[in-house]
Parts: C-alpha cells; sequence; structure tokens
C-alpha cells in the first residue's frame, strides 16, 4: 500500500503539539513529505526538529508534493486554504473551527464535494475514550431518546496570551470560537445531530476588559482585547430536545470545568468523569467502568480517521455537515447576544 503524502500548513502549537507527532506514529501509512508557514525561520525549525525534507513560505507551492493537508493556520485562513487544496485535489483535515461563518463553511463543503475529496474537522474531543464510550451506549439505546444536555467548558482565569487567540479579525471570536466549540460539537454527535432551529445566547468580556488581570496562561492587553471570554447559550432542536450551554477562558470559579451530560428517556450519560446513571428494574443504577477501550492522546486515533479516510478505508468521524451545524450555533449565538434576541434559523 502506497502511503499517503501529508503537508502541514502552519507551524505553530497545535502542528507540533497534536498533528505531526501523531502523523509520524502512524509512518506506515503516512510520511509528512512537507510544511509550510509564512514565518520561515520557525518552518525551518520544526522542520529540522522532526525531519521533514520540503519548506514553502506560499502554501500553494507544495501542492504537488503532497495528497492532503492539514491546515494549523488562525481562523480566519481555514476557508481559503482549505478551498485552494480541495479545488488543487487534495484532501484536507482543518482545525477547529471550520470557518469564521456559516458562509465561509457552506462554501468549503461544496469544494469538497465538487471535487469528490474528503473534508474533516479538528474536534478531537470525539476521539476520547470517555466520549467514545458514551457514544456506543447512547447508539445502543442504553438511555433512550436524548433529550437534554447540559454543557460547561469553563477556565478560571486562562486567557491565552500567546498567539492571536484574543484577535477577533485573525480568530472570529474567543472563548466560543476557541473553546466551547469543542463542546458544541461533542453534544450535538453524542445527541445524534439534532437540527437546531432557535438560539438565545449572550456573550461577555467584562473581565478580560479590567485592567490588572490575574490570568494564569501569559499577559494580554486589557485595552484591545475585543473577544468573548464568557458565552451562555441555550439552544432548542427541531425534535424537541434542547442544550444549555456554558464556555468561558476567564470565569470566577473554584477549579476548571468541562462537563457534558446527556439525559434520555430511561437516563443518562456524564462524560467528564464518565457515568451511566439509570431508572430501571425498579431501581436507581449509577455505573462507572473499571476500564475504557481506546488511546490517551486523542491526535492518533483522529490522524488514523482521516488517513484511513483518504486512503478509502473509513468514513470521516467529523463531517462536513455536523462541522457546519457548530459553526451555524456559533453565527446565531454571537447574533444573538449582539442583537438582544432569540435567533430562529429558517426564519434567518
Amino acid at each position: 500500500m502506497n502511503k499517503l503524502r501529508m503537508g502541514i500548513i502552519g507551524t505553530g502549537g497545535i502542528a507540533q503539539g497534536r498533528h505531526i507527532p501523531a502523523y509520524l506514529k502512524l509512518a506506515d501509512q503516512v510520511t509528512i513529505t512537507a510544511i509550510s508557514d509564512v514565518d520561515e525561520q520557525r518552518a525551518s525549525m520544526v522542520a529540522e526538529q522532526f525531519g521533514i525534507p520540503k519548506i514553502y513560505s506560499d502554501y500553494q507551492d507544495m501542492f504537488n508534493d503532497v495528497d492532503a493537508v492539514t491546515i494549523c493556520t488562525p481562523n480566519r485562513f481555514h476557508a481559503e486554504m482549505a478551498i485552494n487544496a480541495l479545488n488543487a485535489g487534495l484532501h484536507v483535515l482543518c482545525e477547529k473551527p471550520m470557518a469564521m461563518n456559516t458562509e465561509e463553511a457552506l462554501l468549503m463543503k461544496e469544494a469538497a464535494e465538487r471535487n469528490g475529496k474528503i473534508l474533516t474537522i479538528g474536534y478531537h474531543y470525539r476521539f476520547m475514550k470517555e466520549p467514545q464510550a458514551a457514544k456506543k451506549l447512547l447508539l445502543q439505546g442504553e438511555i433512550g431518546e436524548p433529550f437534554v444536555s447540559r454543557v460547561q467548558a469553563l477556565r478560571r482565569r486562562k486567557v491565552p496570551g500567546w498567539g492571536v487567540f484574543t484577535n477577533k479579525a485573525l480568530q472570529g471570536g474567543g472563548s466560543l470560537i476557541d473553546y466551547g466549540c469543542h463542546f458544541l460539537d461533542l453534544s450535538l454527535w453524542l445527541m445524534g445531530n439534532p437540527e437546531p432551529v432557535e438560539i438565545i445566547g449572550t456573550s461577555y468580556n467584562r473581565l478580560s476588559k479590567m485592567p490588572n488581570q490575574v490570568n494564569l496562561w501569559g499577559d494580554f492587553d486589557h485595552n484591545t482585547f475585543d473577544v468573548d471570554d464568557h458565552v451562555t447559550a441555550y439552544i432548542k432542536f427541531e425534535n424537541g430536545a434542547s442544550l444549555f450551554f456554558e464556555t468561558s477562558w476567564a470565569a470566577n470559579i473554584k477549579e476548571d470545568v468541562e462537563a457534558v451530560s446527556i439525559s434520555g428517556e430511561f437516563g443518562g450519560i456524564d462524560v467528564f468523569p464518565f457515568h451511566l446513571n439509570q431508572a430501571k428494574n425498579g431501581m436507581l443504577l449509577n455505573s462507572t467502568p473499571d476500564w475504557l477501550t481506546g488511546e490517551d492522546d486523542p491526535g492518533l486515533p483522529q490522524a488514523r480517521n482521516f488517513i484511513n479516510s483518504c486512503l478509502g478505508l473509513e468514513k470521516p468521524i467529523v463531517t462536513a455537515d455536523e462541522a457546519i451545524h457548530v459553526t451555524k450555533i456559533i453565527d446565531a449565538i454571537y447574533k444573538s447576544s449582539e442583537q438582544g434576541r432569540s435567533i430562529r434559523l429558517k426564519e434567518e
């Protein structure tokens, strides 16, 4: 079997910390033949560190050397780069979020379909052991039809003080589009991807606009901070299900919280940590696993799924349509907050 030739666009933290190491561990199936970054010095350092043979400052110049690309750039460039790669006949794994907005995301999907290529998005929380176990139980009907989801993705005073995370022009938003998007995607996937119909949301950045910040993840300029650091939302779905959602980079809470809870007809599942809570046989039963199958690094099964999808051996676990749902909800939350009203998606 021929190896897939992989190119990496953007050589920052997510490329170095997740994607490149994962592909190197799967060297029997894939080889990283080229990387691209506008910062040529950083690209050279990364290429030397990981033994990657070719470096390009213009990502399109490497298209002849690769069969697929992994996009690890700021959000503003996701759509343009993905569409150009797909039009060049390449498969694409694009880091989350899919795009800056729904319009861009739809153009990405159109390009993938037009060219018959794989397009998947880096929502790696799906590949963690606990969500994988929860999905199996949900598909087996262990809790019946899921109808209420409660989601919290909260960090205590951890605004990212590096990179471009607080740059609205490059990222499109803050805690919601960067961090909360993972948990929106995860909860939608676990619930069976119901169609969202109405959303009300509120975004805040009051804490991060204050001087003399206590922040555990580096320094940032409170005067220029123009993205959200805390967001709440309530989402209703076409099938009658609903989702309570909250995310923050800077919450004044005792400790960080990552919680996804799904309630169904016969019971519920708490994902982090994993619990199965059932009401049956005249009893309330709470179950916790002694062991979960899977890998500790979710980047590895994510990379393996992308490679196998490109080779025609699997289907992508994260589809473009599913990722568009997430972006659609993010757009609606921001719009609801700006306009002070609920957003009915079909009317919009």
